[in-house]
């Protein structure tokens, strides 16, 4: 029977959010950004590893952030972009994995996501032959704008959705696909599939899974806790 494990690519600089350290190490109601998600799949019992993927050089890295954990390991195996640090983690994971279990590609800057989310993603994708992600249907007009910030053209957003992680495949497919086409640069493990000659299924995601790229974004996953929480507690 197919295994759920879960990669975490955390080799980036997280340059956007103009801080001294990625944004990744950045504390969030007093814990890492990473640790949050990294406690979710903890918590899971259908995971059955998390691996996060950090740069060799990485001096922000400390041990002491996966103090607690039990089924969370490092690999410094990071790579100059996302795709390359997925890739690379794959190939260190392989004596882990087995090319028919399923790999979890998750950002480490969604700290929102919780185990009702990747339930969801995990009930719609195991049945199918490729993967899939978790992503949203876009709800917001699109402009595409010419060189002098001219409308050129509106987009309709009917059928478009915004893709979000966890991305979910076989690991032996995505690394495959992966040693193809790396070279192309894919944005996400979803686009890579799709150049291999597959097609992924979206699965519903949530609002409160946003990815922190920007200073304003931690304020706002902030307030989306704070809902969530008081949520819960009014049960």
């Amino acid at each position: 029977m197919s295994q759920y494990h879960v990669l975490i690519p955390s080799a980036g600089s997280g340059s956007r959010m103009q801080s001294a350290a990625p944004k990744q190490y950045l504390p969030l109601n007093g814990i890492p950004i990473v640790r949050h998600a990294i406690d979710t799949f903890e918590a899971m019992p259908e995971i059955s590893q998390v691996f996060i993927v950090i740069a060799p050089e990485d001096a922000y890295w400390s041990n002491t952030l996966l103090q607690g954990c039990h089924k969370t390991q490092v690999l410094s195996c990071g790579g100059d972009s996302r795709a390359a640090s997925v890739y690379q983690g794959l190939q260190a994971m392989a004596s882990h994995v087995d090319e028919d279990d399923w790999v979890l590609v998750h950002d480490a800057a969604r700290p929102g996501l919780d185990a009702t989310m990747v339930q969801r993603l995990i009930a719609a994708i195991s049945s199918t032959d490729v993967g899939g992600l978790l992503a949203l249907p876009l709800a917001d007009t699109l402009k595409r704008a010419d060189a002098t910030q001219q409308v050129a053209e509106t987009i309709p957003r009917e059928a478009l959705w915004q893709a979000q992680t966890p991305q979910m495949f076989k690991a032996g497919m995505l690394q495959q696909a992966l040693a193809t086409h790396l070279q192309r640069q894919p944005t996400d493990e979803a686009q890579v599939m799709e150049w291999a000659g597959y097609v992924p299924k979206l699965v519903l995601g949530d609002l409160k899974n946003l990815k922190i790229t920007y200073p304003h974004d931690v304020a706002v996953v902030k307030a989306l806790m704070r809902a969530t929480q008081s949520e819960q507690d009014a049960e």
